[in-house]
């Protein structure tokens, strides 16, 4: 019986002691190691090319997610602040991107000749004026997509605009744009895909601006009271011109493309401003 409590009593004290030393295991988090990916990496991208249709590709001016099959990027991310705006020339180097690999189909500036549907950046030529360096990565076809004329000089435009005046004033702005769906309508009339099918033409595109007061640590400086503006425009010609007309959530954009668009801030910060629809002013 004695032999039974020493034994008894040698495993309460080790269980016990197991008890007040485990640790709760923790969510492994995403380190940011390009200032575009602060706020996350939307479809968990990955350099790899046998992640054809979600290949990461880093650049200094911006990151984006590649679709090998589509033509097309997925989605592009990027930071505007003073530090990205000068007075370098647009440079209007149309080209293929060279660092895709070896075996893949690289989109020519030719391929959109004719179609119907402008060379559309997503990061935009006047977002990367400081140098010339910057503003021609800008013009790498992997950062085009078909937009129709209407949607990309005049919507779209008018959004790239209002974001350099934000930022002019001193804030800094995180800008996510996308695209999702087959299917516009251009100058041609509706395609589903051009250059012989090898480019999807997207039926809607989207863009999310996080706006913060120019400072550092920034997704720490994000709270319930920040200002996120998300639009959602059809790719077709005919669109508003007011881009505020296609305002929506970021849970819409989310719930539209799968992707997780602010998975870096704060889970309950989230839940705030991504279900509101921004009502802020437009230029």
């Amino acid at each position: 019986m004695r032999r039974y409590f020493a034994s008894l009593f040698i495993f309460v004290v080790l269980f016990s002691g197991c008890k007040d030393t485990a640790v709760a295991p923790k969510r492994s988090r995403f380190v940011a190691t390009n200032v575009h990916l602060t706020l996350g990496n939307p479809s968990s991208a990955v350099a790899d090319p046998l992640n054809y249709n979600n290949y990461l590709i880093e650049k200094p001016q911006y990151v984006l997610s590649y679709s090998r099959d589509n033509g097309i990027p997925n989605w592009v991310s990027w930071h505007v602040s003073k530090d990205w705006l000068g007075t370098a020339p647009r440079q209007d180097n149309f080209r293929a991107d060279e660092t895709l690999p070896a075996d893949w189909y690289r989109v020519s500036p030719g391929a959109y000749t004719n179609s119907g549907f402008d060379r559309g950046h997503n990061c935009p030529s006047a977002d990367r004026t400081k140098s010339e360096e910057d503003n021609s990565a800008t013009f790498l076809m992997t950062n085009m997509i078909p937009q129709a004329p209407d949607n990309n000089r005049n919507t779209w435009a008018n959004l790239e605009e209002y974001t350099r005046t934000l930022v002019e004033s001193g804030q800094e702005v995180y800008v996510i744009m996308g695209n999702y769906g087959s299917g516009g309508t251009g100058a041609n009339g509706s395609a589903r895909t051009i250059d012989g099918g090898r480019i999807k033409v997207p039926k809607q595109i989207w863009k999310v601006l996080i706006i913060l007061p120019a400072g550092e640590d920034d997704v720490n400086r994000i709270t319930t009271n920040t200002r996120v503006i998300a639009v959602d425009t059809p790719n077709i010609n005919g669109v508003h011109a007011d881009w505020s007309n296609y305002r929506t959530t970021v849970d819409a954009i989310e719930k539209a493309t799968g992707y997780d668009l602010l998975s870096e801030v704060p889970e309950d910060i989230q839940r705030v401003i991504e279900a509101r629809v921004d009502n802020g002013p437009t230029q």
